[in-house]
């Protein structure tokens, strides 16, 4: 049975893919390169690392990992500030949970800076949830399971009774991956990309308690 729900974090908690995206467009031209924000699609949900350097192997961009992912967060930082939204149905979904003594983890392949800049930003604190992992605490990101592996032996909940909510198909994977049944949210990819998920629905606004009771 459900006893836990692991939330991935941009585009099901927060709208922040597109900005994002428009950083490390900025970030790149900056360093004398033309990439384009669907360039950066591929690379959704599998942490910052990959979504930079996938781009850069695309183009055969030298990258210093560290001091370039830095530069793009700061430019995200000022291209999001006062504009990032929880989206449809994330506190209706806390409340949920809370009132059916579903635990809750926030599972996101961002650094910790992101994390952080982004729930405050919405207006989610820390304290919401029972974990809060990041990039930095797990060795292998997604579509790898261990991020959700983790999360399941930190919460003491074996992995058959979590529910993974995710945006994107590397997520899915590790969903699948770890043995965990899925909810896509077609925040960010289209229901035929995200075919792998047990359910489908368009945002967490839509949740129902079918999906809930298993």
């Amino acid at each position: 049975m459900l006893k836990a729900i692991l939330f991935d974090m941009d585009g099901v908690l927060v709208d922040s893919e597109e900005y994002i995206r428009k950083a490390a467009v900025v970030m790149f031209r900056e360093k004398g390169y033309n990439v384009n924000e669907e360039d950066f699609l591929p690379f959704t949900g599998m942490g910052e690392n990959r979504f930079l350097g996938g781009v850069a192997e695309k183009y055969g961009i030298q990258l210093d990992i560290e001091h370039d992912k830095t530069r793009t967060y700061l430019i995200y930082e000022k291209v999001c500030s006062g504009k990032l939204m929880a989206l449809p149905g994330v506190f209706g979904t806390m409340k949920i949970c809370n009132d059916m003594g579903i635990k809750k983890a926030v599972t996101t392949s961002a650094d910790e800076f992101k994390m952080l800049m982004n729930l405050k930003e919405i207006g989610l604190p820390l304290s919401t949830f029972e974990v809060c992992i990041f990039a930095d605490m797990v060795k292998n990101k997604k579509p790898d399971p261990e991020i959700y592996l983790t999360a399941a032996e930190l919460l003491k909940i074996s992995p058959p009774d979590c529910l993974v909510i995710e945006d994107a198909p590397s997520g899915l994977m590790a969903a699948k991956a770890a043995g965990m049944k899925s909810l896509a949210l077609c925040t960010t990819f289209t229901e035929g990309e995200l075919e792998l998920a047990d359910w489908i629905i368009p945002d967490l606004s839509c949740l129902d308690e079918k999906y809930l009771n298993w």
